[in-house]
């Protein structure tokens, strides 16, 4: 049953949801990079913005994963994936506002999923394809990078033992923006295409394309153009936990990490499995700061947001149910636009609270200054 103006406020918000996926994982990327002073902030994050729009255009495995493997496209309606962004947005903002490297692919993935339950029961649910593409892979996933990541960091060590200090570390800074710009695309190559596969799952729940079609290119243009925007504005607190919070890194330790992050997200995009690239860049960043015992990892953090990460599937899943229900209750599109009402305060109000927290936080250098803050700062904005 086509309905244009419901399908123009799903979309609306699918790419609201790509927006703040960009500003959430802005830090898988460029962390390191600004924590180790190879770019300065502004730079990186432009750097970053632009490389994950040239990500975007190069694979769409994902985005048909998203869109015909999780859940069965004959029961899908516009407000059960309505719901499931609204789900997916309010999660993304919580934990960005804790400032927890939480997975935005996940928190996409639950609430659908939730949203669907609700609507249709367990059997809309494509659980082979959750588990064997999903919940399989985000286990596996930052062990592999963790592995590789402690790998690549002995490799350079061992390749530049016999080199100055001053030139390694100039050599690698250098490196850095290289191996930045490659972790930007791979995550433009997997992140993005979680969007495409939604608003194609919204297009076909309207009718507006056939069952099982590729997705449209004005779809890839505007999902691409949308993460890339979020990129651009960053999410400087959880830049902050990822950059000097696990452990502090040198320009070696970044360099290897967003080399191993690199070649984790693009095989995975390969494969067309909805990675969390979260995930894997803090098991990198992990994976460097355990293979340098003089530098060691702040392992109570790392199972705070371990737990977190444990969580975000089934938290963003009851978000997403409760929308739906509320949705629901309320009825047809009316119901639609007093959640979307109701979603948008929620994320004003948090957005607020955090720059006053900021305003508050005295002798901390501007958040949106050349440079950010020391971690024992950091901590102090982020509470």
């Amino acid at each position: 049953m086509h309905n244009t103006l419901l399908l123009a406020i799903v979309v609306t918000v699918a790419l609201a949801f790509d927006f703040t996926n960009g500003f959430h994982d802005t830090a898988n990327a460029i962390a390191p990079t600004i924590a180790t002073g190879a770019l300065k902030p502004r730079t990186a994050v432009a750097l970053s913005s632009l490389f994950n729009l040239v990500g975007a255009f190069l694979s769409l495995k994902v985005a048909a994963t998203i869109a015909s493997a999780l859940v069965a496209q004959n029961l899908v309606t516009l407000p059960v994936i309505f719901a499931g962004l609204i789900g997916a947005i309010a999660w993304n903002v919580t934990t960005w506002y804790f400032a927890i490297p939480s997975s935005s692919s996940h928190a996409l993935i639950g609430g659908v999923i939730g949203a669907m339950v609700v609507l249709a029961g367990g059997h809309a649910v494509l659980w082979g394809g959750l588990i064997s593409k999903v919940i399989i892979p985000a286990g596996l996933a930052p062990l592999v990078a963790l592995v590789a990541a402690g790998v690549a960091v002995f490799a350079a060590r061992r390749l530049t033992a016999k080199v100055d200090h001053d030139t390694s570390t100039w050599g690698f800074r250098v490196g850095q923006i290289g191996s930045s710009s490659l972790l930007s695309i791979a995550h433009g190559t997997n992140d993005a295409q979680k969007t495409m596969g939604v608003v194609t799952l919204a297009l076909i729940a309207n009718g507006t394309i056939a069952s099982n079609s590729s997705t449209p290119a004005w779809v890839v243009v505007c999902c691409a153009v949308a993460i890339a925007m979020g990129t651009f504005f960053g999410g400087w607190r959880i830049i902050r936990t990822m950059g000097h919070g696990f452990t502090h890194l040198t320009p070696q330790q970044g360099f290897a990490a967003q080399i191993a992050s690199s070649a984790v997200i693009l095989t995975s995009s390969h494969l067309g499995l909805p990675l969390s690239t979260t995930h894997v860049a803090t098991g990198s960043i992990i994976g460097v700061g355990a293979a340098t015992p003089q530098q060691p990892v702040r392992w109570r953090l790392v199972a705070d947001v371990a737990m977190a990460w444990v969580i975000t599937l089934p938290a963003a899943g009851l978000f997403g149910a409760f929308s739906y229900y509320v949705a629901h209750l309320i009825g047809g599109t009316y119901g639609v636009a007093v959640l979307a009402i109701v979603a948008a305060a929620y994320v004003t109000l948090l957005v607020r609270r955090s720059r006053r927290h900021a305003i508050n936080a005295t002798n901390v250098n501007d958040l949106w200054g050349e440079s950010l803050a020391p971690p024992e700062a950091a901590t102090v904005v982020a509470a």
